[in-house]
């Protein structure tokens, strides 16, 4: 099976992405005695990042894939990305 680079691009954006947002969206669960203004300016700092490799994943992924397509692989990558977070990070 001979994938499109694209595709590949596409994988590797989206499993970075999927990295930041999780961080950004549930790190801060681990430490809840931080103050919550700390807590959302670091946030909003780590989801710039994914924002800049999403956007770019979304636009190549979408030259060769489908949009059922490719929201079925954020999903599933979203999956393989939450799952070790939650069982390794957050315990």
């Amino acid at each position: 099976m001979d994938l499109n680079p694209n595709i590949l691009r596409t994988i590797g954006l989206l499993l970075l992405s999927n990295i930041f947002m999780t961080f950004a969206w549930y790190a801060h669960l681990r430490n809840l005695a931080q103050r919550p203004w700390y807590v959302a300016a670091v946030s909003w700092g780590i989801a710039l990042f994914e924002y800049l490799l999403q956007v770019p994943a979304n636009r190549i992924g979408y030259a060769v894939l489908s949009l059922p397509q490719l929201k079925i692989l954020q999903e599933v990558i979203t999956l393989v990305v939450f799952v070790p977070f939650a069982v390794g990070y957050m315990r």
